[in-house]
């Protein structure tokens, strides 16, 4: 090799090293890759080909040398298929791949570029425009990235085995730089959920608000994951299904619903299945177990390792272990399965999320333990001193009369020594559902003491109020022979405060249970 060729080669290596670790995006990298490799290596055309793991198939993606090598090969897709037959270990030397002309049938493998070179006949050493020279490019865990291609060299020779040694180590700079690329990629992208991760919990510790908390957990998930549609549903109230609580990617009308159930989704969490705490199905193992019927994903991919139509789970689950929902991303914008690390922080977004839900949980049961009983769960004392203050003011305003009944259980303290606390507790329990049951909805029921509870009976006369205790009265005794109820009246017209009312409706009361009569009327 001249001096001058091998100075300008040792440049052309120490470049293509430079350019190995540059920063920038991949694409402007290859393109001065290409172009420093062909100066340096004296090759007219250098093509490299990057190997899409969602299609399984090359794309080229740099191209060095003439105008009509750019046009031609820019862009171009092959399969798997069509470089087979080109990696055949006979045409192995030295680490790169050498296919001689006619040797291949081009004819069959869509776009070529032939180089306007006139093969020297009667040489076997002279390049001919239909030989190929092409080095695979692979990753240092021995995975695919690529092909690199080198067509025309000045010296219109084939390469001789310091040519293809020099050419195997230029391709494994190329490698290098396309994994640099690659991982840099994916620590941005990583970098990029952590940074939501933490917004989100800020958010988080901001609100006690359930809808915020899952949207911030949806748009987060689509944000910094790169799932264009995600969704959460929450377990139903009553417990049978699940209800579409948020959504991020899926337009004013949101998605559709699943329709599943805590004994469906049981068949598709699956240990089998299980990657970092998610579930991971193919559809077709998906749609075997359950009969819901699933949108179909559109952002899908034909490769080993593409996304095809999955459903991915990620289990909401509280500080019990049961199941309070689960997140449902779907369309991966790269349309591959999702890896072990995007896995893992959609496990950390749903561990956040399901520490909200049961913080808000927990305030919530605390805002609302504040005006109502824990027992019975109506509202209590506090309350209802609330609402008779309020009813009173309206009826002075408006000159709408109302009704307050006090009531208590007789014979309570009877039950309770007899048959136990917890006899105690469920007659109470079943006491309220039956107050609740036969009042109005625009009525209220409390409880204030102990075996104690009052109705505030809106624009109710006297004769209106005792039709209600009849209902509730006619239940008492249902199931628990030993209690009676005892009632008191009052009715509010336009006069008086509301201690007033209440102290006429106990006095009533009391009267009642004195003169052995279920209910009594305040003068």
């Amino acid at each position: 090799m001249p001096e001058q060729s091998s100075t300008r080669t040792l440049r052309g290596l120490i470049e293509v090293t430079r350019l190995a670790r540059a920063g920038g995006s991949l694409t402007e990298r290859l393109g001065e890759l290409a172009r420093t490799i062909g100066e340096s290596l004296d090759y007219a055309t250098v093509a490299i080909t990057l190997y899409r793991p969602a299609w399984d198939d090359f794309r080229v993606t740099a191209v060095s040398g003439r105008e009509q090598a750019r046009s031609t090969l820019l862009g171009c897709t092959r399969t798997r298929e069509d470089y087979q037959p080109l990696l055949d270990d006979r045409f192995l030397h030295r680490g790169a791949y050498v296919i001689p002309a006619g040797s291949h049938d081009w004819s069959r493998s869509g776009t070529v570029y032939s180089p306007p070179v006139e093969p020297v006949p009667d040489d076997p050493d002279a390049w001919h425009p239909e030989d190929v020279l092409l080095v695979v490019l692979k990753a240092s865990d021995g995975s695919l990235l690529g092909v690199m291609s080198v067509d025309e060299p000045a010296s219109l020779r084939r390469p001789n085995a310091d040519d293809l040694d020099v050419l195997v180590t230029v391709a494994e700079h190329v490698a290098l730089a396309i994994e640099d690329a690659q991982t840099n990629e994916i620590a941005v992208r990583n970098r990029a959920g952590i940074e939501h991760l933490l917004k989100v919990s800020l958010r988080l510790a901001e609100t006690q608000c359930v809808d915020e908390i899952l949207q911030s957990v949806a748009d987060a998930i689509r944000r910094a994951l790169g799932f264009e549609r995600v969704s959460i549903e929450l377990t139903h109230p009553n417990e049978d299904g699940f209800l579409m609580r948020s959504s991020a990617g899926w337009g004013p009308a949101g998605p559709p619903a699943t329709g599943l159930t805590p004994e469906s989704i049981a068949k598709l969490l699956d240990p089998e299945y299980e990657v970092e705490g998610c579930y991971l199905l193919p559809h077709e193992v998906a749609t075997s177990r359950v009969s819901e019927t699933r949108y179909a994903s559109t952002l899908n991919g034909n490769g080993p390792h593409a996304w095809h139509r999955h459903w991915l789970l990620v289990p909401l689950v509280d500080r019990k272990g049961q199941l309070q929902g689960f997140i449902w991303p779907d369309d991966p914008a790269d349309r591959l399965l999702p890896t072990r690390e995007k896995m893992q922080a959609l496990r950390l977004f749903a561990n956040q999320a399901a520490t909200a839900l049961d913080s808000a949980a927990r305030f919530e049961e605390l805002e609302f333990l504040a005006d109502h009983d824990p027992l019975t769960r109506l509202p209590n004392r506090r309350a209802f001193v609330r609402q008779l203050d309020a009813e009173t003011a309206r009826a002075q305003r408006y000159g709408t009369p109302f009704s307050l009944v006090l009531c208590d259980l007789d014979r309570f303290k009877e039950l309770n020594d007899r048959a136990g606390h917890l006899v105690g507790d469920d007659e109470l329990v079943r006491f309220a559902s039956r107050l609740t049951a036969s009042i109005r909805r625009t009525d209220f029921a409390y409880r204030i003491g102990g075996d104690e509870f009052a109705l505030i009976l809106v624009e109710a006369s006297d004769e209106e109020a005792r039709v209600v205790i009849e209902r509730v009265g006619a239940t008492v005794t249902e199931g628990s022979p030993v209690l009676d109820a005892s009632f008191g009246v009052a009715v509010f017209e336009q006069e008086g405060s509301s201690d007033d009312l209440f102290k006429r409706a106990d006095a009533a009361m009391y009267e009642a249970k004195r003169s052995g009569g279920s209910v009594g009327v305040a003068a």
